[in-house]
């Protein structure tokens, strides 16, 4: 497995080993020693998947105080996955990556706790899994409006699908500090 460091402190893009013949691939998409050596030492809780058409944006999502680490891929399809720091006292605070997740580069990115993420579909439709290092907790949920001006995110369509909830999240400035994460070092 190849890791490689973000601009973003503990953001991690994964490429998982993919033995590949004329039957297919074969993959791990999880084995704790090899995330371990590759920096993510932390106890995952629940898995979830979640099913979209293209054009749909989900997010930008994040617990607080409840904060959730992710592991996320693409099982089908293809998304463009953001995370934004927003750990308050973070020297990277307010700013984001974007990368390419898809059915064929099998890549995953690990969004630490206390950051918001989100992924646009751009393929047909998309099967998006992640691991989560806490419970969802519909009490501690909230987010950021995906088209925040001060973020600038570069997102690949500029009218997506969106939740109601999802269209109606404040932007990052809009939060009170209180309802932010502080920055813990990584």
């Amino acid at each position: 497995m190849n890791a490689k460091e973000t601009k973003l402190p503990g953001v991690l893009i994964l490429e998982p080993d993919v033995f590949s013949d004329e039957r297919g691939f074969f993959l791990e998409t999880w084995n704790s020693k090899h995330y371990e050596n590759a920096g993510i030492q932390v106890p995952f809780v629940q898995d979830n998947v979640s099913f979209s058409r293209k054009g749909v944006l989900r997010g930008l999502h994040f617990q607080y105080p409840q904060s959730q680490g992710k592991l996320v891929q693409v099982l089908s399809g293809r998304v463009v996955d953001v995370a934004v720091d927003i750990c308050l006292g973070s020297p990277a605070f307010g700013q984001w990556i974007s990368e390419v997740l898809s059915d064929s580069n099998h890549r995953q990115m690990y969004i630490p706790p206390g950051f918001a993420h989100g992924y646009c579909v751009t393929s047909e439709t998309a099967v998006f899994s992640y691991k989560c290092t806490d419970f969802y907790n519909p009490a501690t949920e909230t987010g950021i409006i995906w088209n925040d001006p001060d973020l600038d995110i570069d997102w690949p369509i500029k009218q997506p699908v969106l939740s109601t909830k999802d269209a109606n999240y404040p932007s990052l400035k809009d939060l009170p500090p209180d309802k932010l994460p502080h920055f813990q070092g990584f």
